[in-house]
């Protein structure tokens, strides 16, 4: 039995939280349990409105690549996209793919198929040179890519970089390189998947299409309290500068201050022009003359409450200001109406853009959760929308028709049901050499073909999950025994019988079984091919950036890495990693059942509880589900259960107006042997829906139980 804690916390922030974001005591309980206490930490978990994600301009090198890109449908140039063999090298294929092909560029796509090494390739760099190619953008790779990136320039080709790995010391040059882990990327949040960068890209090239694009813009208010001039400059919806002057007795005109050299060569926009242009004539007499463009008349058409309030009146009523730590003020309200009238405009103006952002999040969704993104800050924006647009029945192709073959049409789709069931069949395709199934899903415009490649896409998971029994069988003893040899700090496992598809997978569970990282290598033609999976804080890239003089390529996630070398050097990678193993610095790990987010009384024990639970969806990598405690609670019935050997056990508990089921997997025996019916039982537990025929029942997934001390 393991140990149960719950953290202690204060009662008085707890009150403070649920006062200021109208939350319920339970929720904000478990906000702040789980250190979600700031106001834009805790945005993520209340709001799902895509005017709340980071701007795609954040991105210092976003209109370099907008650009090159429009200069290639200009030029009717070739345009080849290069991806990777997993779920997030996939999505971002086919976002940018869709993208692209529907503006009539000449766009193609690679993705590295059987035994190809990760990453752009020498050969499609050449290939594509030869086939008289002029652009290649990579997708979900490229950031480590130096050799093959310098050949392309050397061939005449651009490279366009859109990655989400940890960047090397050395950046490829030349090339425009948009990845939110790179040192001066601009971004303000690491953490996205391949495709949500692709998503970023695809998002500013939409935008290119609005005639705000490149447009400098300077948003003008004067705040009368302190006599100021307010200014913030803004470039694609972004600012890039903020300008307060103020006005004080020895000022004596407008030259005197920093606006004139400010404001030059601007567009500048008033929220209500005239009351504006009177009070700016207050401050610096009737020859100061400002050529102001209002734009509240316009956005009234939108907004229609807005017709007749001043800034002063809506300050305090923008979302955004709500989640700020600081005081809403009148500039920055005005600039939150300003990006939220724009987009409105655009999705006005441009209707179909708003069709494919809805297709394409869904796969974002997909991605987060394939490439175990923390779902945290925009992550939840990605998925929470992926999930809406898929629970209303408007599924993108390819994933309507694997999913109706998996028999999840009609069913309530939740994050789970997306990572363990239609990503793990995805990513079968390619772990088995063949991507381009997964690719096909998505891209073609058959029905028929879709129907087809999403049977083959089963069948090919079914073969996935064969292999994975087998390399666990072979590989078991070798694990096990590899541990004291690497300082107890990590597991290896060398094997040729390994298929390198699953090695990932392998290096995955020996990680769950051992609880330290783990490394898995297999040999394809002459060269090492290895996985590293890691636990308790350790950063794998590190470790390899170690022995990067020995690999022919390496990179990845501070949890999940890859990389590969010459078999040849298969001694000296053993002995090196023996040596690197005893500097392993690995956190502290604990025998507990989770850490409680909130203890239940009996009274609130009812399906009202489930409102709570989803929401906290999407659950994943930094938000695991949420775990509550009972106590004292009556079993009412009980039995054990299961085909053959009853292992699982199910039972009733009697909390006084409502009765739950509740279930605990492969705990049969604890029926008699812990408690008894009729016995007070304290357990922590999840809850979920048990969906049967199509009819949905509240039901608790027991976690641990014991009996209860209060008899």
């Amino acid at each position: 039995m393991s140990e149960w804690f719950k953290k202690q916390i204060s009662k008085t922030q707890v009150e403070s939280v649920s006062k200021k974001y109208s939350l319920d005591p339970i929720t904000a309980s478990i906000m702040v349990r789980r250190g979600i206490t700031g106001g834009r930490d805790i945005l993520y978990y209340i709001e799902d409105d895509l005017r709340f994600q980071h701007s795609p301009f954040m991105f210092a090198a976003m209109e370099d690549a907008v650009d090159r890109i429009l200069d290639a449908k200009e030029e009717n140039e070739k345009v080849l996209i290069f991806g990777d063999r997993d779920v997030d090298g996939v999505t971002s294929t086919t976002v940018l793919y869709d993208c692209l092909s529907s503006m009539g560029i000449d766009v193609s796509y690679k993705l590295p198929g059987g035994d190809d090494a990760y990453g752009l390739s020498m050969q499609a760099v050449e290939e594509f040179a030869a086939n008289y190619g002029s652009l290649i953008i990579t997708v979900d790779c490229g950031i480590s890519n130096n050799a093959e990136i310098a050949k392309a320039a050397e061939l005449g080709l651009d490279v366009i970089v859109v990655d989400h790995h940890n960047a090397p010391e050395t950046l490829p040059s030349p090339a425009i390189i948009i990845d939110p882990k790179t040192e001066n990327s601009g971004y303000p949040f690491p953490d996205i998947s391949g495709c949500a960068v692709v998503y970023k890209l695809v998002s500013a090239i939409r935008f290119s299409q609005s005639s705000w694009y490149k447009q400098d813009v300077t948003l003008l208010n004067v705040n009368k309290e302190n006599s100021a001039v307010e200014c913030v400059k803004v470039r694609n919806l972004v600012p890039v500068s903020r300008l307060t002057q103020t006005i004080d007795q020895n000022t004596a005109s407008l030259s005197d201050t920093n606006l004139p050299s400010y404001l030059q060569g601007q567009l500048l926009l008033a929220w209500d022009a005239k009351t504006l242009s009177q009070d700016l004539q207050s401050l610096f007499g009737d020859g100061a003359q400002f050529n102001l463009v209002d734009i509240r008349e316009e956005a009234a058409k939108l907004f229609p409450k807005f017709a007749s309030m001043t800034l002063t009146q809506l300050k305090g009523m923008s979302k955004m200001a709500k989640y700020g730590d600081h005081e809403p003020t009148e500039i920055g309200g005005f600039y939150n109406i300003f990006v939220t009238w724009v987009q409105k405009s655009l999705a006005k103006d441009f209707p179909s853009f708003a069709q494919a952002e809805e297709k394409d999040l869904q796969l974002v969704a997909l991605a987060a959760l394939a490439d175990i993104m923390p779902m945290k800050n925009e992550n939840r924006i990605f998925v929470k929308n992926g999930l809406k647009s898929i629970n209303s029945g408007r599924i993108r192709p390819g994933l309507r028709e694997l999913m109706a073959e998996l028999n999840l049409t009609g069913k309530r789709i939740n994050s789970i049901d997306l990572s363990w069931v239609v990503v793990a069949h995805l990513n079968a395709a390619g772990r088995l050499g063949q991507p381009e199934l997964a690719a096909k899903l998505f891209i073609t415009d058959s029905q028929n073909e879709r129907l087809e490649t999403a049977k083959q896409i089963i069948e090919l998971n079914a073969e996935r999950k064969q292999l994975c029994v087998d390399a666990w069988n072979y590989a078991g003893i070798q694990a096990k025994a590899s541990i004291p040899l690497h300082s107890n700090k990590l597991c290896v496992v060398i094997d040729e019988r390994i298929n390198r598809g699953v090695s990932g997978i392998l290096a995955g569970r020996l990680v769950s079984t051992y609880n330290v990282p783990a490394m898995t290598v297999t040999i394809v033609d002459g060269i090492a091919i290895g996985s590293m999976r890691s636990c308790r804080d350790y950063d794998v890239t590190q470790f390899l950036n170690k022995m990067d003089d020995l690999f022919i390529n390496h990179g990845g996630h501070n949890f999940a890495a890859g990389f590969s070398f010459k078999r040849e050097r298969l001694a000296e990678f053993e002995e090196r990693i023996k040596t690197l193993s005893s500097e392993i610095k690995l956190g502290d790990t604990k025998d507990t059942g989770g850490d409680i987010d909130a203890e239940i009384p009996a009274q609130y024990l009812t399906p009202a509880l489930l409102d709570i639970s989803d929401r906290f969806e999407p659950y994943g990598e930094e938000n695991p589900q949420l775990l509550f405690m009972a106590k004292n609670i009556r079993v009412a019935s009980g039995q054990r259960m299961g085909k053959g050997e009853k292992m699982h056990l199910k039972i009733t508990v009697d909390c006084g107006k409502y009765k739950w089921p509740c279930i605990f997997w492969n705990e049969g025996e604890r029926l008699g042997r812990d408690f008894n019916v009729g016995d007070r039982v304290d357990f922590i537990f999840r809850v979920e829906r048990n969906v049967f025929n199509r009819i949905e029942t509240p039901q608790i997934n027991l976690v641990d139980i014991k009996k209860s001390d209060n008899l």
